[in-house]
């Protein structure tokens, strides 16, 4: 089975179904336990992606899914499902409202759709690496191209800082805008042309998979810090840019 429409309008019902789950946990009282690499997650986190398993077996029940919180279930198929029920584990915990929902389908682990839903603020991202929408309303990148006139967001500043300390130095004064963030939500905004650089660090599949469609599907391009294509042995450094030559550019900030 090949249906794309078939594949996007069954992510969209299952990730807005699902959705409910965490705002129904959102700012309420509940515990936060830590895995072993010290990342929280919760109760919404484990539920979430049971929720979203169950559906997805249910409208495929050939193919393989990948999730966060339990693995790899591996399936005689082309198709991969990858799950990331709470992106933004640790804004959740906080109350902060930019956590999402990240729902990638690979084939032969080449990502064809991605899908980042913002629960709290009712927005959802649809990319298949050709276009991207959000709320069904077709998304493009920026066409800024200098590093000096970009609006650039720098993730996870402080493991940068701990990695690197005069590389976060220069990305701190790089841009006509630094911000510092986290998670999905500034991939989100570099497809929307809000945002024309993103730098992020220490990601795993199933924090970058749903971006590598939204993100090329608005003409943008992502790639690890060396520029190659992002893949499941991928180290976790993640650059989205919103063109050609801002990402040329970045490549050489991160690089010098």
């Amino acid at each position: 089975m090949n249906n794309p429409e078939l594949f996007i309008q069954a992510a969209l019902k299952i990730t807005k179904q699902a959705s409910d789950i965490p705002k129904k946990y959102f700012r309420a009282e509940f515990d936060v336990e830590h895995k072993l690499d010290k990342s929280p997650v919760t109760i919404a986190d484990r539920e979430t992606e049971e929720f979203i398993r169950d559906a997805l077996k249910q409208h495929f029940p050939d193919h393989a899914i990948f999730g966060e919180e339990f693995g790899r279930e591996t399936r005689n198929s082309d198709y991969e499902w990858i799950i990331d029920p709470i992106d933004g584990t640790r804004s959740f915990v906080a109350g902060m409202p930019l956590y999402g929902m990240l729902l990638a389908l690979l084939k032969d682990q080449q990502p064809q759709l991605g899908i980042i839903r913002m629960p709290e603020l009712d927005e959802v991202y649809v990319g298949d690496r050709q276009t991207t929408t959000l709320n069904q309303s077709p998304l493009h990148c920026s066409k800024v191209s200098a590093i000096d006139d970009a609006v650039i967001y720098v993730n996870e500043g402080e493991k940068i800082n701990a990695h690197d300390q005069a590389l976060f130095n220069r990305l701190s004064t790089s841009g006509r805008v630094m911000r510092l963030g986290y998670d999905c939500y500034p991939h989100a905004l570099l497809a929307a042309g809000s945002v024309d650089l993103v730098i992020d660090f220490d990601l795993k599949p199933y924090d970058y998979f749903s971006l590598i469609p939204v993100v090329e599907g608005a003409g943008g391009i992502i790639t690890d810090w060396q520029g190659e294509p992002l893949n499941m042995e991928s180290n976790g450094q993640v650059v989205s840019a919103a063109t050609d030559e801002l990402h040329r550019q970045a490549l050489d900030l991160v690089n010098p």
